[in-house]
């Protein structure tokens, strides 16, 4: 009988069963990018009058931040600004005087889900990569690139930068620190570092080159024991046009989160009033039969309250369940944005009538 079964071929008729295609699927570049964002953070290093800005990115759930040593070498304050417009104070947990990398420390940020990194794995010339930089500075800046080159030596400022890859993607002022991800695997292999004059060749550290040094700091430093700037003078000192476009950036993340269905991120940056009138539950039935959504016309204005006012034009279609038919339709938006226990929030949206 097993060798009658085992020779004879079962036809299928259901047209509904298909062969599976087990080889690897290229991840979408909207969701890789989004799914970032949120642990990309812009870093804000501070001595006198003077200030350096770059990026950085979680790598753990200890509240570690991987950086370049150059964006906080010399800062007496050190601040981070998250993708959701919060700003915390950071301490350096390690610093390297040789190679351009270093590490600070949020606390506030612990216990959050880090961004996924690969430790082991090299990548190899035609690699496509996508480069991160500043969420808040360059309104997340996002090149895409291939891997040009790799195992390139040279020295800039007292660092020297060994066995580097070499990127296609542009690295600007601002992106430093930054995460390179891996196209395919949505991974992050390299920590971006230095770019040429002309933005035609970046530069990124490889993580597995440095991981082992990262990974020492992380594991031997004390939170009690690091020395915490305050975030308070950034706070206090709002200066307007950085209020707007923090503003206007954390209306992008609210509408992109509801895009691509990520809808705890959108309703964790709602003010607690908003979320006090709606549960969670019941502010994502209003946005799940979402299916697209374009937004622009950002018209912008601090209000007396210390407030930013914005409204914002949405095209948006609708499909409701068990129906075929998607229904389209054009609104305009009035968001409200303000600091409520310190971090920025929306706090309140409603739809202007015309």
């Amino acid at each position: 009988m097993y060798n009658q079964w085992y020779a004879t071929e079962a036809s299928v008729s259901n047209s509904g069963i298909n062969k599976i295609n087990n080889s690897p699927q290229t991840l979408n570049l909207k969701s890789i990018i989004h799914k970032a964002e949120k642990n990309v953070m812009q870093i804000e290093g501070e001595n006198g009058d003077t200030k350096i800005t770059g990026s950085g990115f979680l790598y753990n759930e200890k509240g570690d931040i991987i950086t370049n040593a150059h964006v906080v070498k010399d800062a007496d304050v050190i601040n981070v600004r998250t993708s959701n417009a919060r700003v915390y104070p950071a301490a350096i947990v390690g610093i390297s005087e040789e190679t351009d990398i270093a590490v600070i420390r949020v606390p506030q940020m612990a216990n959050q889900s880090p961004i996924q990194i690969e430790k082991e794995i090299k990548a190899d010339i035609g690699d496509e990569v996508i480069a991160l930089g500043s969420p808040h500075g360059f309104q997340n800046t996002v090149t895409l690139g291939i891997i040009s080159g790799t195992e390139r030596n040279f020295s800039v400022d007292g660092y020297d930068y060994e066995n580097v890859y070499q990127i296609s993607a542009q690295i600007t002022h601002g992106n430093s620190g930054g995460p390179l991800i891996d196209r395919t695997t949505g991974k992050v292999i390299g920590i971006n570092s230095v770019g040429t004059k002309d933005g035609t060749i970046g530069f990124s550290i490889p993580l597995a080159n440095v991981i082992d040094q990262i990974e020492r700091w992380s594991n031997e430093a004390q939170t009690d024991n690091l020395d915490f700037s305050t975030s308070s003078k950034i706070i206090n000192n709002i200066n307007e046009d950085a209020f707007k476009e923090d503003a206007e950036y954390l209306i992008n993340y609210f509408l992109d989160s509801i895009l691509i269905r990520d809808y705890i991120s959108a309703y964790t940056i709602l003010g607690s009033e908003m979320q006090g009138q709606n549960s969670y539950s019941a502010f994502r039935e209003q946005y799940i039969h979402v299916i697209n959504l374009n937004f622009n016309d950002f018209t912008t204005t601090l209000t007396d309250n210390n407030q930013v006012e914005t409204t914002v034009k949405v095209d948006y279609s609708i499909k409701q369940p068990n129906e075929e038919k998607v229904s389209k339709a054009t609104a305009t938006y009035n968001f409200i944005v303000g600091y409520e226990n310190d971090q920025l929030k929306i706090l309140n949206i409603s739809k202007v009538e015309k």
